[in-house]
């Protein structure tokens, strides 16, 4: 596998030009790493696909805990856990694939999450070494089950406003924990609780591990929910839990900056998790689209349905692009960090903390793409879409949640757009620079050179800088005539963040290919190439839309209108044959009767 020593810093893929050879691409996973995704997806096949009408249901209450064991017992539940805890110690971006794999696993995805990721990783990043000795072999093999409290009833998007309390005792041995959470994943059979809750009158939370067996902990009947139905979620209530002193995770008021790092973990891996997910319902539609037959032949014939395979294709290519360079980019932080003689767990946390854009990124642009894939298998499926007897009823239910767990995708697009002004205010980032820059060539005479077209994707490139471009435009324009007004101004923070999210996923999608022909050719790479197209030509449009919803939301007169003259500049296209290119795409998909990129 080829690594990087990741010289870009968090959020400048906005203004700096990015090399394929710097980046990772699936493509370029090792033999060990395939062959754990291999027994990962042989898991999903065995343990997980018969019984899913039995997960959903609930009425065997063991049923999931005993699959969670068994992911424990294969090492699913300790990828990036150090050997020294139980857990196979490998890298990062192994425990992105194995959630992409898990991700076509339904509500159980939902109940590995909760237990792998926001349960475990607290106590790994911020345990003691007594805390993590204690409990994380016991997670990473199932003996115990986890759960992650912070959400309150007035507490979601705002969770550092949680009312929960945790009053230390007279002889100050323990805390006594009280308050109310919900929406907890695998509250149900949980045996261990991070829980957070204030202390006296602190600006910030803090966290505490519980133990289940402290007792003064009671909850709600399952909720009903429309999705991810076999995923316990349970109301929690606090009657004066009693947590020794020495469970306290971190210090005292960390318990905020817990909870955000571990989401920036959440959303980047929620990002490949949906991959999986993709693929599988693609491949249902494809099969579906050749046998169901109308006017006398296959609907896979049809022009139509060919569009649906196709965008659905390339959407996850896409997706799968800037997922894994995230990935990567992370690990090699993490690495370069560790090198640097930074302790391990502290260079884990600073690694994720630096990409901690390219992680909402991911969060809001996979769960968007999944939301499209199932919403076009059902349409593909017709009136059996509809039915509970076809799979797609079940994938459309339970998609839906990604766009609203670990942070909904609203919050992800204002924290985005923040993190990358916060950065260039403290010259983290060189964002204004450049900003100034583009400022000036509006004024000046529009070049006519053209991209050396000899070298392939010379020509989407040169569109890719001036995208970037529009948002440097844009960007800093909307911070000098708003200034610290910005943040209160969603809608535009919002469309400033969707041409972020289009800039990364078509870079992330040239990039790959760039570096797919580079090493197979362009006759090889051709369908790679398709999809990275049309993708970038739509891409395009959206960009061109956000912006002209900035411009005309802050700017008016000559001003506006120098504006948009930039922005049809900078968002210029050649035209591209979009209908043919999908029908390549489609007919690719269509001979292999399944997702023909990478295959996880």
């Amino acid at each position: 596998m080829e690594t990087k020593n990741n010289s870009i810093n968090g959020g400048e893929y906005l203004i700096a030009d990015t090399e394929s050879s710097q980046v990772f691409i699936p493509e370029e996973f090792s033999e060990e790493q395939l062959m754990m995704a291999q027994a990962c997806q042989d898991f999903v096949d065995t343990e997980i696909e018969p019984h899913k009408e039995a997960i959903d249901s609930m009425k065997q209450p063991d049923l999931v805990p005993e699959i969670l064991r068994k992911a424990g017992e294969l090492g699913l539940l300790g990828i990036a856990v150090p050997e020294e805890y139980g857990g196979l110690g490998m890298s990062f971006n192994t425990s992105m694939l194995i959630a992409d794999i898990i991700g076509s696993a339904g509500s159980f995805s939902t109940t590995y999450g909760a237990h792998s990721g926001i349960g475990t990783l607290p106590i790994l990043y911020y345990g003691t070494e007594e805390q993590k000795q204690k409990y994380l072999p016991k997670l990473v093999n199932a003996e115990w089950a986890a759960c992650y409290c912070l959400t309150e009833p007035d507490a979601g998007s705002d969770a550092n406003s949680g009312k929960t309390k945790a009053t230390l005792s007279e002889d100050g041995s323990h805390y006594l924990i009280t308050g109310q959470k919900m929406w907890i994943s695998n509250g149900g059979f949980a045996d261990l609780l991070i829980v957070f809750a204030r202390i006296e009158d602190d600006k910030y939370l803090s966290a505490f591990i519980v133990e289940k067996s402290f007792g003064g902990i009671t909850m709600n009947e399952e909720e009903k929910k429309m999705g991810i139905k076999g995923s316990s979620t349970r109301q929690v209530f606090f009657n004066d839990c009693k947590v020794p002193v020495e469970n306290m995770l971190s210090e005292r008021g960390n318990g905020f900056k817990i909870a955000v790092n571990i989401l920036n973990i959440g959303r980047v891996k929620l990002g490949a998790g949906v991959l999986g997910g993709c693929r599988k319902v693609l491949a249902d539609a494809i099969q579906y689209a050749g046998e169901r037959k109308q006017f006398g032949v296959s609907i896979n014939s049809f022009g139509a349905i060919k569009q649906k395979l196709a965008e659905m294709a390339i959407r996850t290519y896409a997706c799968e692009s800037l997922c894994y360079r995230a990935g990567q980019d992370i690990e090699d932080r993490i690495e370069t960090l560790t090198n640097d003689g930074m302790d391990a767990t502290l260079a884990k946390l600073k690694g994720v903390e630096e990409f901690a854009i390219e992680c909402a990124i991911a969060k809001v642009h996979g769960s968007e793409v999944l939301d499209y894939v199932v919403d076009q298998g059902v349409q593909i499926y017709g009136g059996m879409g509809y039915s509970a007897d076809a799979p797609m009823e079940r994938a459309y239910r339970d998609a839906r949640i990604s766009r609203i767990y670990e942070g909904t995708n609203e919050i992800n697009r204002i924290l985005m757009v923040g993190m990358v002004l916060k950065r260039a205010m403290k010259g983290e980032i060189n964002l204004m620079g450049p900003a100034l820059a583009v400022g000036e060539e509006l004024k000046a005479v529009p070049s006519f050179d053209s991209p050396d077209t000899s070298q392939p994707l010379a020509t989407e490139k040169e569109v890719l800088r001036k995208l970037k471009k529009v948002f440097l435009m844009l960007g800093g324009r909307a911070s000098q005539v708003l200034g610290t007004k910005l943040e209160s101004e969603q809608e535009i923070m919002m469309n400033l963040a969707d041409i972020m999210i289009e800039i990364y996923a078509a870079e992330s999608a040239i990039l790959r290919t760039e570096k797919l022909i580079s090493k197979n050719g362009t006759e090889e790479s051709a369908i790679q190439l398709a999809a990275t197209q049309v993708y970038l030509f739509e891409a395009v449009d959206k960009i061109q839309s956000a912006g002209k919803e900035t411009i005309h939301s802050f700017l008016s007169g000559d001003e506006q209108k120098v504006m948009l003259m930039g922005l049809k500049r900078f968002t210029k296209m050649d035209a591209v044959n979009t209908k043919e290119l999908r029908r390549q795409i489609a007919d690719a998909l269509i001979a292999k009767g399944k997702y023909l990129f990478f295959q996880g």
